[in-house]
C-alpha cells in the first residue's frame, strides 16, 4: 500500500490498534489447523491405517478434525474486532472526504455536484469492504502460508527446491500484471466519474436542454461516456483474466510436481505413503488456497483499495468537471480547428483559423448545411473539435472551469424554450438577482409590455402553448440579455420575429457589452453587421458586407438567392 493510501487510513487504525491485534491473534489461532493438517494425515496413515492400527488412525483424525473446528471458532471470533475497524475507517474516510471536498468547492465558489457526492460514498464503501476483507483474510492466509511451508519442508524437504523456481518467476509476472491493472483501474475509475459528473449535468440542466433543443446531443455525450467506462471496465477484466490464469497455474504447479515425482521418492524410501499425502494435504489445501488468496488479495484488492484512497485523497481538487481556469477577457480563437460528426464523415471545419476581438458583431451567412450552427457550438464549448483548439480570453475552452464558461457564453438556438411558470421566473432565469426594475426594463427593449400586461404583471403565469413562436423567442432573447453572459450567440433566435422585431433584438444585443454573433436569418442582419463570416466548403472569409458582396461571388450568389423573395429567405 502507498503513502498516500496509508495517510488516508492510519489514523483509525492506531485508534483501534487492539481491534487489529485481536484479530492478529485470532488469525494465528486459526492457523493451527493447517500447520497441523498433513502431519497428523501423515501418522494416521503410517501409523494408524497402513500399520493396521485403525482406531489410533481414527483418533488422530478427530485430532484434527477438533483443530477445524477451533480454526471455525478463531474465525468467527475474529469478526467482531474486524468490524470495529473496518467501521472505524469508513466513517473517518466518508468525513475526511466530504469535508474536504466541501470546504474546497465552496472556497472556489461554486455547490459540490450530487453525483461528486454519491462517488465518494460508493467508493469509501468500497474501501470498508476491502480493507475489511484484507485484514482478515491477508492475516488468516499469511499464516496459513507459513504454517503450510512450515508443515510442507518438514514432511518433504525436497520440495523447497521445487517451490522456489515456480513460485519466484510467477511473482514477478504478477507484479508486472499487476502495474498494467493499476493503471486500467485508474482510468476506470476516472471513466465513473467522469459518466457521474455528465449524468450530474443533464440532470440538473434539464430546463436548459430543451431550452437548446439538445436532447439528442445531452444523449450522445452520455452514451460516450457509457461507452468509455464499459471499455475500460473491460480492460480491467481483462488484465485480471490474465492475473487470476497465473495465480492458478502457479497455485497448482507444486502439487502437479509433487505428483509426477512421487512413483520415484516413494519407491527409494525418500518418502512414505502417508508422508506423501500428508504433503498433498499441504499443497492441496493449505499452500494453493493460501496462495490464491495471498496474491488475489495484494494483487487485486489491495491495489484496488490503493487507487481508490489515493483518488479519494484528491476528490477536493476536481468537484466539477471540466478545468479550473477563468478567462479574464473573452476574445474568441480557433486554432487549426478540424470538427466531424463521425470517422468516415467529412469535415464540417477543416483546419479552421479565426479570431474575434471583444466586443465583435459578427454575422455568419453560408449555404444551408455548410456547418454555421455547428461552427457556434464550438465557439460555445458545445462541441469538441477532433483537432486544433479554440480559446476565450487566452484560454482553452477545455481548461475553464465549466461554470463560469455556462456563465460567460450564452447561445440561444431557434427552438426557444419557456417553462410554466410565472413572467418574472421565466425573465429572471438566468438572472435571480434581477431587480423588478430591470425585468420591466428588459421586456421593453424586446416589446413584451404588452405580454407583461395580459398576464397580469410579472406574477402573473405564463403557459407556453398559449404563446406564439414569436412571443417565446422574446421571452427567450430578453432572458438571456438579462444574464451575466459576456459572448452571446443567436442562432437563428429570431426566426419567428417579423423584420423590425429581429432588428430591434438585434440592436438590442450589439448594445449591450460584449460579443454578439448571430447566425443570420435574413440578409438584412448582415446588412446591419460590422463583420459578416462567409462559410464555405472548408472555408471561412471574412469582411464587411459591402467587401465581400464585391469581393466574393458565392457571397453574392447568397445575397441574391436572399433577396428574390424580399429578403426573407431563410437559408436553414
Amino acid at each position: 500500500m502507498n503513502s498516500v493510501a496509508w495517510r488516508m487510513i492510519s489514523p483509525p487504525i492506531n485508534k483501534n490498534r487492539r481491534a487489529l491485534v485481536m484479530v492478529l491473534c485470532w488469525s494465528l489461532l486459526g492457523a493451527v489447523p493447517t500447520l497441523l493438517s498433513g502431519l497428523l494425515v501423515a501418522v494416521a496413515l503410517d501409523r494408524g491405517f497402513l500399520a493396521g492400527n485403525a482406531g489410533f488412525g481414527l483418533a488422530i483424525l478427530g485430532c484434527y478434525g477438533a483443530s477445524l473446528g477451533l480454526g471455525a471458532v478463531a474465525t468467527r471470533q475474529a469478526m467482531g474486532p474486524m468490524a470495529v475497524l473496518a467501521e472505524a475507517v469508513r466513517d473517518h474516510l466518508v468525513h475526511q472526504v466530504v469535508h474536504t471536498s466541501l470546504h474546497t468547492a465552496v472556497s472556489a465558489g461554486f455547490a459540490a455536484r450530487t453525483g461528486f457526492a454519491a462517488r465518494i460514498i460508493g467508493q469509501t464503501e468500497t474501501v470498508r469492504q476491502i480493507l475489511s476483507n484484507l485484514v482478515m483474510a491477508i492475516s488468516s492466509a499469511v499464516l496459513m502460508t507459513i504454517a503450510a511451508c512450515a508443515g510442507l519442508v518438514a514432511l518433504v524437504p525436497a520440495m523447497v527446491v521445487a517451490l522456489v523456481p515456480i513460485m519466484l518467476p510467477a511473482g514477478v509476472l504478477l507484479v508486472r500484471l499487476s502495474g498494467v491493472w493499476r493503471r486500467r483501474y485508474e482510468k476506470s475509475l476516472a471513466c465513473e466519474e467522469e459518466l457521474a459528473a455528465e449524468l450530474d449535468l443533464v440532470l440538473a440542466g434539464t430546463r436548459d436542454i430543451a431550452a437548446c433543443d439538445a436532447a439528442g446531443r445531452a444523449a450522445g455525450d452520455t452514451d460516450r461516456r457509457l461507452r468509455a467506462s464499459a471499455e475500460a471496465a473491460t480492460g480491467v477484466a481483462g488484465i485480471s483474466g490474465a492475473r487470476i490464469g497465473v495465480i492458478g497455474l502457479a497455485g497448482h504447479l507444486p502439487l502437479i510436481v509433487l505428483l509426477l515425482l512421487a512413483p520415484v521418492l516413494v519407491s527409494r524410501g525418500a518418502l512414505t505413503v502417508g508422508e506423501l499425502v500428508g504433503a498433498i494435504t499441504y499443497l492441496a489445501t493449505g499452500l494453493e488456497p493460501a496462495w490464491r488468496a495471498i496474491t488475489e488479495l495484494l494483487g487485486n484488492q489491495a491495489l484496488e483499495v490503493a487507487t481508490v484512497l489515493a483518488r479519494l485523497s484528491g476528490t477536493g481538487i476536481s468537484a466539477e468537471s471540466g478545468g479550473s481556469l477563468e478567462a479574464s477577457r473573452y476574445d474568441l480563437a480557433l486554432r487549426g480547428v478540424t470538427f466531424r460528426y463521425g470517422p468516415q464523415s467529412e469535415p464540417v471545419l477543416a483546419n479552421a483559423d479565426l479570431t474575434l476581438d471583444e466586443g465583435t458583431r459578427l454575422v455568419v451567412v453560408g449555404p444551408s448545411g455548410i456547418g454555421k450552427s455547428t461552427l457556434v457550438n464550438v465557439f460555445a464549448g458545445l462541441e469538441s473539435p477532433e483537432a486544433g483548439s479554440v480559446a476565450l480570453g487566452g484560454v482553452n475552452l477545455r481548461d475553464l472551469r465549466t461554470e463560469w464558461l455556462r456563465r460567460s457564453v450564452a447561445l440561444v438556438p431557434q427552438e426557444a424554450y419557456v417553462f410554466a411558470g410565472t413572467v418574472r421566473e421565466n425573465l429572471a432565469y438566468l438572472a435571480p438577482a434581477a431587480e423588478d426594475a430591470e425585468l420591466v426594463s428588459a421586456a421593453a427593449v424586446f416589446g413584451l409590455t404588452e405580454l407583461i400586461t395580459r398576464h397580469g404583471g410579472l406574477d402573473g403565469e405564463i403557459r407556453p402553448d398559449n404563446l406564439s413562436g414569436g412571443e417565446r423567442q422574446l421571452i427567450t432573447l430578453a432572458r438571456v440579455y438579462l444574464s451575466p453572459a459576456r459572448v452571446v450567440i443567436l442562432d437563428e433566435a429570431t426566426c419567428h420575429l417579423d423584420p423590425r422585431a429581429e432588428a430591434v433584438a438585434e440592436e438590442a444585443f450589439a448594445r449591450r457589452p460584449g460579443t454578439l454573433i448571430v447566425v443570420a436569418h435574413r440578409i438584412s442582419s448582415a446588412m446591419r453587421a460590422e463583420r459578416v463570416l462567409l462559410m464555405g466548403a472548408g472555408s471561412l472569409v471574412q469582411g464587411t458586407h459591402e467587401e465581400l458582396l464585391h469581393g466574393s461571388a458565392d457571397y453574392a450568389r447568397l445575397v441574391d438567392y436572399w433577396t428574390r423573395d424580399g429578403g426573407t429567405v431563410a437559408v436553414d
